[in-house]
């Protein structure tokens, strides 16, 4: 039994953002701001009697309650980021939470889908002035929180340690600090922009309904922005919910790095046996990769192969002579 210390060899399985601070600090002001706003719609309508400015500020909750989800989700990736009950830490919490507010995004593209209709075949009498007014504020402060928000889900991530296993027991070590632009989106971030920009699709669909209602006496123009809100938002909601959902199922998240992979590793006598390749966070990329070969290197050979692969942040290589079927 050795002493030695297995410092050099333990994985980092810190695998955050390279931006999860700042785009927490971000989730959370636009969750002030959508709060704010909502308290004050609820109770100026309230205290006016105005059902337009109620329903308004009892939808922006319903964005409020999901920002929420998003900046606890910031906050809870942080704090067990070093957690050992994660055996690959908590960079997919991310995607967690920017599905399920890809579910919610769904929920409200119906409800405003299904009550632009109902307003279309049935219209209601609308005080033009002061719903005008809702949407130009509201909209002012979704065009703050997405200023706030834009940008922030598309930040690249570093590599971290890498670790090898040989028959032999012998052992490899590698950094890698590339960077990637494909897998290294923050879904978090992304759904919270895009529930920001739903209510800014619905208030500029709202401003344009009614002033075309109230310049021409157009009163079905506001339910027919609303139906085009809606399928916008159900559309982002889809885009989401496939990404998202995508990685929470450990797809590859990127052909081209597995590619790249076999290129650098597959050379000489050496074959890839078996590839796994998933995302393990925003621009974190994990890989198990399995080697066959007649004349097997030492891992840190084949690790040193690797460096420089954009995203590349945990790489575990088994190698296996070919003249024999046993496991490293």
């Amino acid at each position: 039994m050795h002493s030695h210390s297995l410092d050099d060899w333990r994985h980092d399985h810190l695998f955050l953002g390279a931006d999860h601070a700042r785009n927490e600090r971000r989730t959370r002001w636009v969750v002030a701001l959508t709060a704010a706003m909502m308290a004050v719609e609820i109770a100026g309508g309230l205290a006016f009697g105005s059902m337009a400015l109620l329903a308004d500020g009892l939808h922006m909750a319903t964005h409020a309650g999901a920002l929420g989800v998003a900046a606890l989700a910031y906050r809870y990736a942080r704090r067990h980021a070093r957690d050992p009950r994660f055996a690959f830490g908590t960079g997919k919490l991310g995607d967690l939470a920017g599905f399920a507010s890809a579910l919610v995004l769904a929920v409200v593209s119906v409800g405003i889908g299904w009550e632009s209709v109902v307003r279309l075949l049935n219209p209601v009498a609308i005080a033009y002035d002061e719903a005008i007014v809702i949407a130009v504020v509201g909209l002012a402060v979704n065009i703050a929180s997405a200023w706030l928000l834009h940008d922030g889900g598309h930040h690249h991530g570093h590599g971290h340690h890498d670790h090898g296993h040989h028959d032999a027991h012998e052992h490899g070590h590698h950094h890698d600090h590339g960077r990637h632009a494909h897998h290294d989106r923050d879904h978090n971030l992304r759904a919270a922009y895009f529930h920001v920009l739903a209510d800014a699709v619905t208030s500029v669909g709202a401003i344009l309904g009614l002033l075309a209602g109230r310049l021409y006496g157009w009163a079905w123009m506001d339910a027919l922005m609303g139906i085009v809100g809606g399928v916008m938002i159900a559309r982002w909601s889809w885009g989401l919910l496939r990404d998202s959902g995508a990685v929470l199922l450990d797809a590859v998240p990127d052909p081209g790095l597995a590619e790249a992979i076999r290129g650098r590793l597959e050379t000489g006598g050496d074959r890839i046996a078996d590839l796994h390749l998933w995302r393990v966070g925003p621009g974190h990329a994990a890989a198990i990769v399995a080697l066959v070969s007649d004349r097997p290197l030492p891992p840190a050979q084949y690790k040193a192969r690797l460096g420089g692969l954009a995203g590349l942040s945990h790489v575990t290589i088994e190698v296996n002579r070919c003249d024999h079927h046993a496991a490293a």
